[in-house]
């Protein structure tokens, strides 16, 4: 079966299709750097959902590299292009951050349709193959299909959820979930929230109750705010990180739907944007298709790069 580098590879096809062979296209053959090639650069950059603000701070580095290094021929651009990319995503695997001791507690943030449940599912398993005691709470209420999506994740993890009635305070599910895995030594919570925006204040509000109740029963805590966001969206997702970062205080992205999309480039957008980390991604519907965010391992498969460690599953 093949590894998960092989996979991330193979899903980001339509992105480096739409984003590394334009730039090699562009690149290839000429022999000039002018202020042509640097405004077309920055139009396959833009286009392919890097964002305006990043492109335009991409190809101002590029520039001043050029410089620097004194480089006369376009197709040297191409390795100093995916150097600043790596520099923007950053060296740093970055991990949840779990609790001293006691539960760590997670909250999972994110509109509806991006595969919110979803991922908790996946997070779930992927934290009970290290050995974690996990727990799920059923934390949107206002949609009894949330409620039931999550109680069926919950069985193929196999880990329990706390839940309570459609409409129900989700600040309660919250208490619930954490006497719960206090009495039961759970290691992790993750807790579904809802996922509306027609009502920023609302949300907020909903928001800030539950960090309260948490807070109060566990100083520290949630030790982490999750925002999962659907990769396919483009600058969509990058306008949602923009307002959950504001509403919900989030400490890191799950990026989901990563394969099959041609708008893998917000990654970059949000790394140079909201500067929120990218902590964990998704390239498919399996189980062990979401991992953690390794830059250095997402820059050789954009750029279909060898990777020594790839590692089978």
């Amino acid at each position: 079966m093949a590894g998960f580098f092989s996979r991330l590879k193979a899903g980001l096809t339509k992105t480096r299709d739409q984003f590394v062979s334009r730039i090699e296209g562009v690149l290839t053959g000429r022999r000039k750097i002018d202020e042509e090639l640097y405004e077309e650069l920055e139009e396959i950059l833009i286009s392919a959902d890097v964002g305006v603000h990043t492109s335009l701070e991409l190809v101002e580095s590029l520039r001043t590299e050029v410089k620097k290094r004194k480089l006369q021929e376009a197709e040297e651009l191409k390795e100093v292009l995916k150097e600043l990319i790596v520099d923007l995503l950053g060296t740093e695997t970055k991990g949840i951050n779990f609790a001293d001791k006691g539960p760590t507690i997670i909250l999972v943030v994110g509109v509806n349709g991006v595969g919110k449940t979803t991922t908790i599912g996946k997070l779930a398993h992927a934290f009970c193959t290290e050995g974690k005691k996990v727990l799920l709470a059923a934390g949107d209420t206002f949609r009894a299909a949330a409620i039931d999506q999550l109680e069926v994740w919950g069985q193929r993890a196999g880990v329990d959820v706390i839940k309570q009635k459609e409409g129900a305070d989700p600040a309660a599910v919250a208490y619930d979930a954490v006497q719960a895995a206090r009495s039961r030594g759970v290691d992790i919570v993750l807790m579904d929230t809802a996922g509306r925006l027609h009502n920023k204040v609302n949300l907020m509000e909903e928001l800030r109750k539950i960090k309260r109740v948490i807070n109060r029963e566990i100083p520290d805590a949630p030790h982490e705010v999750l925002l999962v966001l659907d990769a396919t969206t483009g600058q969509n997702a990058l306008q949602q990180a923009k307002l959950f970062q504001e509403v919900a205080g989030v400490t890191g992205i799950v990026l989901t739907k990563l394969d099959g999309t041609a708008k893998g480039g917000v990654v970059l957008g949000i790394q140079g944007e909201v500067e929120i980390p990218v902590k964990w991604i998704g390239v498919g519907e399996g189980m062990g298709d979401l991992r953690p965010f390794v830059p250095q391992e997402f820059a050789d498969a954009l750029f279909n790069s060898e990777n020594e460690e790839e590692e089978s599953l």
